[in-house]
């Protein structure tokens, strides 16, 4: 494994998160606290293309920005910190995201500032960009037991 990469089981024990909404398969890059490179495998077998389209499969753009947030997220634990989402500015979806692909998730996390914070994402496939935005987030210390 790459030096600064983790695997699932690091990942599993920073987010809540499970089948069916685990959306970071592996961290390739980490750099506790400030940066973090990952990825999802995106296979057809999806539930949410059952739906989003019948006979033209398209991950939904939310649910890509929620697999940016989930690797944030990871990022916000290194500090102890739990995070919740206040806002997202400047999502920008540039491509589609479809059954095969590969999405290579990237966050950066600056300073923590009186409780509140920010995350630089981008996903992207195939080195096109899929999706970018910026995540303003309000962090609260974990809780004992909490992930």
């Amino acid at each position: 494994m790459n030096p600064g990469a983790i695997d699932l089981v690091a990942i599993l024990a920073s987010l809540p998160h499970r089948y069916q909404r685990l959306l970071v398969d592996r961290m390739m890059e980490h750099e506790p606290g400030r940066r973090a490179r990952a990825l999802k495998n995106v296979t057809v077998n999806e539930p949410f293309f059952q739906g989003h389209f019948p006979g033209y499969p398209v991950m939904p753009g939310v649910l890509v920005i929620e697999a940016l947030v989930q690797l944030s997220a990871v990022l916000a634990h290194d500090h102890g910190l739990a995070l919740d989402i206040s806002g997202i500015s400047g999502a920008r979806f540039k491509r589609q995201v479809a059954p095969g692909d590969q999405l290579i998730l990237e966050s950066r996390m600056d300073p923590v500032v009186d409780g509140a914070g920010r995350f630089a994402v981008q996903a992207t496939v195939e080195g096109e960009v899929a999706a970018e935005a910026q995540l303003l987030a309000v962090f609260t210390p974990l809780a004992s037991g909490r992930a």
